[in-house]
């Protein structure tokens, strides 16, 4: 004989099947809002395995002079070249209408109570770039109607920025690293003509 208690569990347990099918219909719907981004500064380890420094065995001119060589031996075109800082930029353009520069800001301090090492902490960013166009118009004066403004075809171009980071620690400081090696040894072997162009403040030509 049927139960009315069997029918009533069974119809709990349909309803229970149906409620949970929805349930995961819901959460897989696409035009459902997309979880909030991961905050960028949670990417932040704050760890000493960084590559954004390096130590060398010279002192701070010595250290600095390398890292403005480089610079200069790349094309940058620098824009502060003093006792322990040096800054420059490059511009590329990877893209008929998109330009993109990178800017170094270099610092050098010692290390050690001797002054013979120093740490320079190197940092580069990016800047995206892409070319914006203004249509120009002019002014006729009219003596009935006044002045009107009538467009023409020519038009203005800007660039105007749409990006910038800071490029994360990897082969790319690897490479400015290795370069500034081989610049403070050959200036420890009296490579370097002389006096470093940095016993001066803002010695380097400015953009």
């Amino acid at each position: 004989m049927f139960s009315p208690l069997f029918a009533r569990t069974g119809f709990q347990l349909l309803l229970l099947s149906l409620l949970s099918g929805c349930a995961s219909k819901i959460s897989l719907n696409p035009l459902s809002p997309p979880p909030p981004p991961k905050p960028v500064y949670q990417s932040e380890r704050f760890q000493a395995d960084e590559t954004f420094s390096r130590l060398f065995d010279a002192s701070v001119d010595d250290t600095c002079e390398a890292a403005r060589r480089a610079l200069l031996s790349q094309g940058y075109v620098l824009s502060l070249a003093n006792k322990g800082m040096v800054k420059g930029s490059k511009g590329f353009q990877p893209e008929g209408e998109v330009h993109v520069e990178i800017s170094f800001n270099i610092v050098c301090v010692p290390d050690g109570s001797n002054g013979q090492l120093s740490t320079a902490y190197v940092s580069a960013q990016q800047d995206r770039y892409v070319l914006k166009k203004s249509p120009n118009s002019t002014s006729i004066g009219v003596s009935a109607i006044g002045s009107i403004s009538v467009p023409l075809s020519s038009t203005q171009d800007s660039l105007v920025k749409v990006a910038s980071e800071t490029i994360p620690a990897g082969a790319f400081y690897d490479r400015f690293f290795a370069l500034m090696q081989r610049l403070v040894r050959e200036l420890g072997n009296g490579e370097g003509g002389g006096s470093t162009a940095l016993d001066g403040d803002n010695s380097a030509p400015q953009r």
